[in-house]
């Protein structure tokens, strides 16, 4: 389960690069990086009690 949720925060964050990069939206790539940190199952996540 770790691992996945791991692949999801990893695939969010660089989503969250790219729209900022590519696509110059810089509010929902924020939004796409602050999702991938809270369900990433390291430090804060909102999956861990």
């Amino acid at each position: 389960m770790a691992t996945l949720l791991w692949l999801i925060a990893v695939v969010l964050v660089i989503a969250g690069i790219y729209v900022i990069l590519a696509r110059r939206d810089i509010l929902w790539g924020i939004v796409l990086i602050v999702i991938g940190f809270l369900v990433g199952p390291g430090g804060v996540s909102i999956f861990h009690p």
